[in-house]
């Protein structure tokens, strides 16, 4: 079930939507359906590290930390 955000072309209410199957979203301010998608910031990054989950030995890729809280 992926999570999609949209902004609503009418009202330019911003929100985020789980999406079963093939329903189309509404917005949930004014109930209209012209929306646009919008890129997601979940799935990249910019200018920081990626973290690991920490069960593969290293941590993230500035140190060897099993905890990437301590890297900055």
């Amino acid at each position: 079930m992926p999570i999609y955000e949209y902004i609503c072309r009418k009202c330019g209410n911003e929100f985020e939507v789980i999406i079963f199957g093939g329903d189309t979203p509404e917005c949930p301010a004014c109930g209209d359906r012209d929306l646009q998608k919008n890129m997601s910031s979940f799935g990249f990054s910019v200018g920081n590290k990626f973290k690991s989950s920490g069960k593969t030995g290293g941590g993230c890729s500035g140190c060897s930390s099993s905890d990437c809280s301590s890297c900055s």
